[in-house]
């Protein structure tokens, strides 16, 4: 979703904007007892699973003692800008506009997988818009956020598996409540895009590729919560605590998956923090992958350095975006930008 990554050609200006800023946070009330933060500004953005629940429920503020802002985006390209001014130390964020901003020297970590993404982002084609295959998407009108995993898959689909260049397609960018208003005008043909939009595109639409598929293929992408590290250094407390939510929130969702239906309280307050409906909120966390706090400090994500899954991706989405043009140079060693060991302080 979730957590994102022009998509004409792969535009990551918005990880120019955090290369080209200081994104140092300046460091919070020292000296708590639970946690050093006092208060804090989160970005988040409307993504489904158990941490949105976890925000909507008050238990971070309860687990870390602090005051926290909890901001809403619409687009990873808005958190980055917020990332930048300094304000806000932790976002979410996904894989690729990771992978693009670490590429650019900005110094932060990927401390927590949020979801991995599959079949969550999908690329969908309205009924009569004449798509029925990939090759028919030539000279149509697709809508994708620009600086998102969707539009990275998008990208990679059509130049790696459709040898389609992204030059004969009308790549349009839009942020997903853009492209539901689009799609009910009949202004688009298709959409790259993730629930709750894509819930509603497939209402009135047709798959013609998930994210799952073309992840197989070439590079999985998973949403993720990045922090700066100076202002995480200072504050191992707030982000042990925070990363203790986490692990429960992600624990008792695996433990209770049947438990979480439409009329359940988790997604009422889920769907009151991010929107669309309940029930489709309900049926788009099928489509994703929660890992549970093991997971994620073993190499399947954050652990085993190099060879960990979180830095492999990470470092094959980089070298498409080299191949793109969009980043100049690629880091001998992501793992300097993915860590455990919240995660770990979070399992005790």
């Amino acid at each position: 979703m979730n957590s994102n990554l022009s998509r004409r050609k792969f535009n990551v200006a918005a990880a120019q904007v955090v290369a080209g800023s200081a994104l140092g946070a300046s460091m919070l009330g020292m000296g708590g007892a639970r946690a050093q933060a006092k208060s804090v500004t989160v970005g988040y953005q409307t993504i489904v699973g158990p941490f949105p629940t976890a925000i909507a429920n008050g238990d971070f503020e309860k687990a870390t003692g602090a005051k926290i802002d909890w901001r809403q985006f619409t687009s990873a390209g808005d958190i980055s800008a917020a990332l930048a001014s300094g304000d806000v130390p932790i976002g979410v964020i996904g894989s690729t506009g990771i992978a693009a901003a670490v590429s650019r020297g900005v110094d932060v970590e990927l401390f927590w997988i949020l979801d991995d993404i599959g079949q969550s982002e999908q690329l969908v084609a309205r009924n009569g818009s004449g798509i029925k295959t990939a090759q028919d998407l030539v000279g149509k009108k697709v809508a994708v956020p620009f600086v998102s995993t969707s539009h990275f898959h998008l990208l990679v689909a059509l130049e790696r598996i459709w040898k389609i260049a992204p030059s004969k397609v009308q790549i349009l960018n839009m942020k997903p409540p853009e492209i539901v208003a689009a799609w009910t005008r009949g202004d688009i043909d298709a959409a790259y895009v993730w629930p709750p939009a894509l819930t509603t595109l497939l209402k009135t639409g047709h798959t013609i590729v998930t994210s799952e598929e073309v992840g197989q293929k070439s590079v999985p992408t998973f949403d993720g919560l990045i922090v700066d590290k100076k202002w995480a250094a200072a504050n191992p407390q707030f982000m042990a605590a925070f990363c203790k939510v986490l692990a429960q929130a992600y624990g008792n969702y695996l433990a209770n998956k049947a438990a979480w239906t439409a009329d359940s309280p988790q997604i009422k307050a889920m769907t009151k923090l991010v929107g669309g409906d309940a029930a489709d909120n309900a049926e788009a966390m099928k489509m994703l992958g929660f890992p549970d706090v093991q997971a994620q400090i073993s190499p399947t994500w954050l652990g085993g350095g190099k060879n960990g899954k979180a830095v492999q991706a990470l470092t094959a989405s980089a070298q498409f975006l080299k191949e793109q043009r969009q980043i100049d140079k690629i880091p001998a060693d992501y793992s300097a930008y993915v860590t455990a060991k919240f995660a770990e302080a979070g399992a005790k």
